[in-house]
């Protein structure tokens, strides 16, 4: 019987084992970085480890210190989460050889499974050994690992060599592994999968479909259960499902992952851990998987049969990033983060915490469940349209507009939704009366010491200036004797948190909080302008600026002052919460100044180089 539990991992998914594991009377016990010394998962552990350091490679990717925490805390059992180590047979070994209950599929399973080489090899498929102009596109794509990173689509044959020394980086970077494959690219298909659990007594469970299609840079966004539209499919991905688990007489939990187009499935990997989108199998099958996972390392057997499916389930990942810039991640303080009531909501991150540069931007998962999928739909879409998130930018808004988009509610999507309707989906619709609403809340406060004497005179216009959606607004209002006043609309009622507006017979109503210059009306986020801009912000043209803090990985090959370059040509390359962000050329011209180095941290606005507009030829160097 497990007693007590370390898991070796960080975030929302260390916080959700730990809920299961308190539910069941198991002691827990957290490992974490630096970076990490308070964060929520570290906080709700009965006990926590330090691992000296901050990058993934020093810590949360070192086995051998994470199995010392193990035995220092007197653990009976690692539970690896996902990411990190959770697909390494050689920590699940190091695990079992310190004499400890190993919470996931046997390492010879791990080893057959978790690189994706072996896995189609088992399944009698092959990799593209040589890639010639017929067989695109063509996916490249890490062996280790999976959350989209060391993924690249590569279109053009001459763009083949640098994908394939970007995936490497990519995915040594965040597993410690730089093995990549090359295999054909299935246009136009969904992903679906199908979760497993396995015992050690020969029982295999298929727990229903998944589908994931819903995918930035090949990263899951949305994902619900049952995967909706499959038909007499299922039972073939059910069949292929098992047959991979017994292949490697599985135990555990896991996933098998397909792409399914023109009727066929395409089997793509077999994941053996949890998955982040587990929590849609749980609310359907109305089971906890972490428990059953635990259940079955005690040694425990499965039922015959798995219980059956009822109703729908939606989740969605919140994700501290600017879609509308290539995804680009964001740091700074969460204020505020809560969703409506019925609502589930996995998270690693609490009120005013700090979100960093070292690990993945994903705030939380919110996840509904109704008796359809309209209903569910529905209530995920209301929920985020509502939920107070309040610190930098996330992707709440393309969250709610993809559920609601005709193509997902008619279940008609597949993996190329966001690259046909990404722009369309990040055009910014701000409330209009968000400005003036943060206005009024904001002179409200201040209004009374503006009637010190009276006066028969009309009050001259107020001021105020915000940054929506990287538009300039300037509202204008007045103090009078009657209150305050704007043109078009009647103020029916304003404080500092309150503002109610009476637009064409209308009343609507704008909850109003402010962070220093940092302003949040509903769903709205503003910025607070000075009255005076500053002039020495202005930076010289072409001036290419670190969009989000990270590291500086590397130049591009013979790039130096004084070099042409093309508009779009790639300069640098950062890496940021686990991914690699490119830095291209605004336009063609001279590069006048280069400031970036190999494995400099910038913060977000530091100056990386300079362009200078001249006419050069746009041929490559």
């Amino acid at each position: 019987m497990i007693t007590s539990v370390l898991v070796a991992n960080r975030g929302e998914i260390a916080c959700r084992v730990f809920r299961t594991c308190g539910e069941l009377g198991i002691r827990t016990v957290a490992v974490y970085s630096d970076a990490d010394e308070n964060a929520l998962h570290t906080r709700v552990a009965d006990e926590a480890v330090r691992l000296p350091g901050a990058a993934p490679s020093d810590t949360y990717l070192r086995g051998d210190l994470i199995v010392k925490a193990a035995l220092s805390a007197g653990v009976d059992a690692v539970h690896p989460g996902y990411g990190f180590l959770s697909e390494n047979a050689g920590f699940a070994r190091a695990v079992l050889d310190a004499g400890l209950v190993w919470i996931g599929p046997p390492p010879e399973a791990i080893e057959a499974m978790a690189s994706k080489t072996r896995a189609k090899k088992l399944m009698g498929l092959e990799p593209l050994e040589t890639v010639t102009a017929a067989d695109l596109p063509v996916l490249v794509k890490a062996a280790a690992g999976g959350g989209g990173r060391g993924m690249r689509v590569v279109r053009e044959l001459d763009a083949l060599d640098a994908e394939l020394t970007a995936a490497r980086a990519e995915a040594l970077s965040a597993f410690g592994d730089g093995e990549v494959f090359v295999e054909p690219y299935v246009e136009g298909g969904r992903h679906v999968e199908v979760q497993i659990l396995a015992d050690a007594h020969g029982t295999v469970w298929a727990l229903g479909t998944r589908d994931c299609s819903l995918q930035r840079r090949h990263q899951k966004v949305v994902e619900e259960a049952p995967a909706p539209g499959l038909g007499d499919l299922t039972e073939t991905l059910y069949d292929l499902s098992v047959r991979a688990a017994r292949a490697v007489d599985y135990v555990g939990a896991g996933t098998v992952e397909f792409l399914v187009a023109d009727g066929k499935a395409h089997f793509l990997e077999m994941n053996t851990r949890l998955q982040v989108e587990h929590p849609v199998t749980e609310a359907v099958f109305g089971v906890d998987l972490v428990a059953l996972q635990i259940q079955v390392a005690e040694g425990a057997a499965l039922a015959d049969d798995p219980p059956r499916a009822r109703g729908h389930a939606i989740e969605a990942r919140l994700y501290a990033e600017d879609p509308a810039r290539s995804w680009a991640p964001q740091t700074g303080t969460l204020h505020r983060l809560a969703v409506a009531e019925g609502v589930r909501l996995d998270t690693g991150y609490t009120d005013g915490d700090p979100i960093g540069v070292h690990y993945d931007p994903m705030l939380a998962k919110a996840i509904a469940y109704a008796p359809s999928r309209a209903e569910a739909l529905r209530k995920l879409s209301g929920a985020l349209e509502r939920a107070d998130i309040h610190g930098p930018a996330t992707n709440r808004d393309l969250l709610v507009r993809s559920l609601r988009h005709p193509e997902f509610a008619e279940a008609r999507m597949d993996t190329g939704f966001y690259e046909r309707h990404l722009v369309a989906l990040t055009t910014p619709a701000p409330d209009p009366y968000a400005p003036l609403a943060a206005a009024l809340a904001d002179a409200r406060g201040h209004a009374r010491s503006r009637f010190g004497g009276w006066r028969n005179l009309p009050s001259q216009p107020q001021t105020k200036r915000y940054d929506l959606a990287g538009t300039e607004h300037e509202v204008r209002y007045r103090h009078t004797r009657a209150g305050l006043t704007a043109d078009g609309v009647r103020v029916v009622h304003a404080d500092a948190r309150l503002v109610v507006l009476e637009v064409d017979g209308v009343r609507r109503k704008f909850e109003v909080t402010r962070y220093g210059d940092q302003v949040f009306v509903n769903a709205t986020a503003l910025t607070a302008l000075p009255r005076f801009p500053d002039p020495t912000a202005q930076q010289a043209p072409g001036s290419l600026l670190a969009p989000m803090p990270g590291t500086v990985v590397r130049v591009a090959e013979g790039l130096a002052t004084g070099a042409a370059v093309r508009a779009g040509e790639p300069l640098l390359w950062l890496e940021a919460m686990k991914m690699e962000h490119k830095i291209s050329a605004p336009t063609a011209g001279t590069l006048s100044a280069l400031h970036a180095i190999p494995g400099q941290q910038v913060e977000v606005g530091t100056l990386l180089a300079v362009v200078e507009t001249t006419p050069v030829s746009t041929a490559p160097r």
